[in-house]
C-alpha cells in the first residue's frame, strides 16, 4: 500500500483528537468531533448549572444535517468534474479554518451559550460531520478517526487472540488490522494531547493548526482509491 494512503488516516485522526480536544477546553465542554458525547456533558451541566448546554443539543443535529448535506452533495460534484473525496476534504479545511478564525476573533469564550461561541463550535462540528462522512464513504476499510472505543476494543480482542494462540487463519487478519488500528489511536491521543497542550499555551490561537493539518490531507486523498 503507498504510503501517502497510510498517511491520510493518521493525519485525519491526529487533527480529530486536535481539534475534539481544543474544541471542548475552549467551548465549555463541547465535543466537535465525538458528538453524542454531548449527551453526557449536556447533563453534567443541567446539574452542575454551567453554560454550553444549547450548543451541546445542537451539535447532535448539525452534525446529522451536514453529513446527509454532504452525501447529497457529492453525486453533484462529478457532473462539475470535480473529485468526490478531495473535495470533501478541501470543504472541511476550509470548515476549519473559519472555526479557526472566529475561535480568534471571538475568543476565549467564557459563556458556552453566547451566539459567538455556538457559531464557532458548530463550524467545528460541521468540519468534523464531514470527515466523518467522508471517511465512511472512501476510507470504510481504515480504522475510524474520531471514535476510539469501538477501535481500542478490537485492538484488546485481537491482542487476547494472540495471546491465546489463536489459529494462523485468525492471526493473519489480525495482525495488519491490529497495526493500523493501534496507529490509528496512536495518532488521536497525540492530537488531544497536542490539543491541550497548545490550547494551554496559547489560548484559542491553537486553532489555526487544524486547517494547516487539513491541508497535506486533501492533496494525499488523491491517492485513496474512489
Amino acid at each position: 500500500m503507498p504510503r501517502q494512503i497510510l498517511l491520510l488516516p493518521l493525519l485525519m485522526s491526529f487533527n480529530a483528537g486536535f481539534v475534539d480536544t481544543g474544541g471542548f477546553l475552549a467551548l465549555q465542554g463541547l465535543f466537535t468531533a465525538h458528538v453524542t458525547g454531548n449527551f453526557v456533558t449536556f447533563g453534567a451541566a443541567m446539574v452542575l448549572g454551567t453554560s454550553g448546554g444549547v450548543a451541546k443539543l445542537l451539535a447532535l443535529p448539525v452534525f446529522c444535517v451536514v453529513v446527509i448535506t454532504t452525501r447529497m452533495f457529492s453525486f453533484f460534484l462529478p457532473a462539475i468534474g470535480l473529485p468526490i473525496f478531495r473535495s470533501m476534504l478541501a470543504i472541511k479545511m476550509i470548515l476549519l479554518a473559519a472555526g479557526g478564525a472566529c475561535a480568534v476573533y471571538f475568543g476565549p469564550f467564557v459563556q458556552g451559550d453566547s451566539w459567538q461561541a455556538i457559531c464557532t463550535g458548530m463550524i467545528l462540528v460541521a468540519a468534523m460531520a464531514i470527515q466523518n462522512a467522508a471517511h465512511r464513504i472512501h476510507m470504510s476499510t481504515e480504522p475510524p478517526s474520531t471514535l476510539m472505543t469501538g477501535t481500542t476494543t478490537q485492538i484488546m480482542i485481537d491482542v487476547a487472540d494472540f495471546l491465546r494462540g489463536a489459529p494462523a487463519s485468525v492471526l493473519a487478519v489480525a495482525t495488519p488490522r491490529l497495526g493500523k488500528m493501534a496507529a490509528s489511536v496512536a495518532a488521536f491521543a497525540l492530537g488531544c494531547a497536542a490539543g491541550a497542550c497548545l490550547y494551554a499555551k496559547f489560548g484559542t490561537w491553537c486553532f489555526v493548526l487544524p486547517p494547516l493539518i487539513a491541508l497535506p490531507a486533501v492533496f494525499l486523498a488523491t491517492a485513496e482509491p474512489k
